[in-house]
């Protein structure tokens, strides 16, 4: 690691700290897109796991499936993705 300049390593600044932002805010979107019962329910399954879902019974670990479904994680990757190739569209392959 570089030597740190005035006590913060120069990656940490150079980190794009606005796409940082945006991610987050989708992040939230998500999260605040399900159902107050939901996310209870979300919390609570993730706090008993302590992270890790073979902590948990059959049927607790099916139920949380079900609410990460919910979220749509992978439509969540694409918007990320999109931040990080600086807002353009999905990139389509050209046709030999």
């Amino acid at each position: 690691m570089p030597a740190p300049i005035g006590g913060v390593p120069s990656r940490v600044r150079a980190l794009p700290w606005a796409l940082l932002a945006q991610a987050v805010v989708l992040i939230g979107r998500r999260w605040r897109s399900l159902s107050q019962r939901d996310r209870a329910r979300l919390s609570r399954l993730v706090r008993d796991s302590q992270g890790w879902p073979g902590k948990l019974s059959g049927k607790e670990r099916a139920e949380l499936r079900k609410l990460i479904g919910k979220l749509d994680l992978q439509g969540l990757a694409g918007e990320v993705a999109g931040l990080a190739r600086g807002g353009r569209g999905k990139r389509r392959r050209a046709r030999a």
